[in-house]
C-alpha cells in the first residue's frame, strides 16, 4: 500500500476491464516518470473524450454527434441491420469490408449470473428501428458464447413473427487454426456450418 495520491491512482487504474493490481501499479509508476505535458494531454483527452463523445441517438455506437458516421451514411443498405453487443464489434466487422448496412449495438448481452437481462439491453430501442417494415434482414453477430447465444435466442423469438429474414454469423474453426486443439463446441459447429466445395 502506497499512501496519498499514488494509492488512489492505483485503486481507480485498477478499476479499468483487465487491468490487476500489479498492472495498476506499473501503469501508475510509468506516468510518474512521464513528462508533465504527456501526462496533461492524457488527461486532457479523456476530459475530452467524456465531454463530446456519447452515443448514437439511430444505433447506440460511439459518436461525437447525435449520430455515427455509419448512420449519417446515405450509401449504407437501410434493409439490413447487424446486431453487435458492443461499439468495438462495430470496427471488428468494418474491418472486414464485407458489410454495408446498418448496425445495432445492444450495449451488452443478457447474462442472468451478472444480471443483466432484455430490459438492460437496446432491445425496445431495435424493435422500434423495426417497426417501420424497411428492414428485411436481421444479422445476429452477438459472441459465440452462453451470454451472446442466450441474447440471440431471445431476439430470435422476438422478432420471428415480423417475418424478417434473422441470420448468425457463421462460427466454427479459425483459419490457421489445428483440428486437434479445437473444443467440441467449435467443432460441432464448424461440422453444423460446413458448405459445398464446388469446383
Amino acid at each position: 500500500m502506497y499512501e496519498g495520491v499514488i494509492q488512489d491512482l492505483i485503486d481507480e487504474l485498477g478499476r479499468l476491464p483487465g487491468v490487476g493490481p500489479k498492472s495498476a501499479q506499473r501503469i501508475a509508476f510509468y506516468l510518474l516518470a512521464q513528462d508533465d505535458a504527456d501526462v496533461r494531454r492524457l488527461a486532457q483527452v479523456l476530459v475530452t473524450m467524456k465531454d463530446t463523445v456519447h452515443f448514437c441517438r439511430t444505433c447506440g455506437n460511439v459518436a461525437e454527434a447525435d449520430e455515427c458516421r455509419i448512420c449519417r451514411d446515405p450509401r449504407r443498405d437501410l434493409s439490413v441491420i447487424c446486431v453487435v453487443e458492443e461499439s468495438k464489434d462495430v470496427v471488428a466487422v468494418e474491418r472486414t469490408r464485407e458489410f454495408r448496412g446498418r448496425y445495432h449495438v445492444l450495449g451488452g448481452a443478457i447474462s442472468p449470473i451478472e444480471g443483466i437481462g432484455p430490459d438492460d439491453l437496446r432491445i425496445k430501442e431495435l424493435l422500434a428501428r423495426l417497426a417501420d417494415g424497411v428492414v428485411t434482414e436481421l444479422i445476429l453477430a452477438t459472441d459465440p458464447n452462453l451470454e451472446g447465444e442466450a441474447t440471440a435466442t431471445y431476439l430470435t423469438r422476438l422478432v420471428k413473427p415480423m417475418g424478417l429474414a434473422v441470420t448468425r454469423l457463421a462460427s466454427g474453426l479459425p483459419v490457421g487454426g489445428d483440428l486437434e486443439y479445437a473444443d467440441e463446441v467449435t467443432l460441432g459447429r464448424a461440422f453444423e456450418g460446413r458448405r459445398r466445395v464446388d469446383i
